[in-house]
């Protein structure tokens, strides 16, 4: 058998290989994407984190503490002020599912971004609304997003645009607060933390003013 002839018979059988191992690439799972933070204030952790770990390509969402020069802070010394630190959620996604644009949008419309003092029934600097940036590329979408907010609104927007320091995560106690099944003593009476989160979250009045703002724009308005 020639070379040629030889070669002629492997054609077939090359082709069948090269079919069946395209095939196995597309039946493979793409390649993980690399994730990105996005790092806010607005008001009360427990809510924001609430709401965004409902979003689709939300890996998870942390509360925490920042913006402030206190080390290691605990709960009781960022609400009694002091500190500096911001109430905040640390959010980590998958920027192939969702971008860091869209998140910013969805987070000034689940805030009163025209609250200087506070978020609705929760008043004082730890509670006031911010988002950290690490660079030039997240602070120019920031500010778009500001802008566009404070265009929708025809308000001023007095949420700041701050340079991103260290975030140190909450207490146990706080994270996924709002879905916990720990049995407490509130101010409503006993009950499972998820249904204290829900008590706290309407009698602070989130919602109601956060539909009265941004209507049927808001994202989260009933989580």
């Amino acid at each position: 058998m020639t070379r040629t002839a030889y070669l002629d018979t492997l054609k077939p059988a090359l082709l069948f290989t090269l079919i069946a191992l395209a095939a196995m690439l597309r039946a493979l799972p793409a390649p993980a994407a690399g994730t990105e933070t996005l790092t806010v204030a607005g008001g009360c952790f427990w809510c924001v984190e609430s709401d965004f770990e409902s979003v689709p390509g939300v890996i998870e969402a942390v509360s925490g503490y920042t913006g402030g020069k206190s080390a290691n802070p605990t709960y009781d010394q960022v609400s009694k002020g002091g500190t500096g630190h911001y109430e905040a959620v640390q959010i980590t996604f998958n920027p192939v599912q969702i971008s860091r644009e869209t998140l910013l949008n969805m987070f000034f419309r689940s805030i009163d971004p025209t609250d200087a003092g506070g978020q609705f029934c929760d008043r004082g600097d730890s509670y006031r609304t911010a988002i950290f940036v690490s660079n030039t590329g997240e602070k120019a979408l920031a500010e778009k997003a500001k802008a566009d907010a404070q265009r929708a609104l025809g308000q001023t927007v007095v949420t700041p645009i701050l340079s991103e320091g260290t975030f140190y995560p909450a207490e146990a106690y706080h994270q996924d607060y709002y879905k916990g099944n720990k049995l407490i003593l509130t101010r409503f009476g006993p009950k499972r933390q998820h249904s204290a989160y829900k008590a706290y979250r309407k009698a602070c009045g989130r919602d109601a003013r956060v539909k009265q703002l941004w209507g049927t724009d808001a994202p989260f308005v009933g989580s």
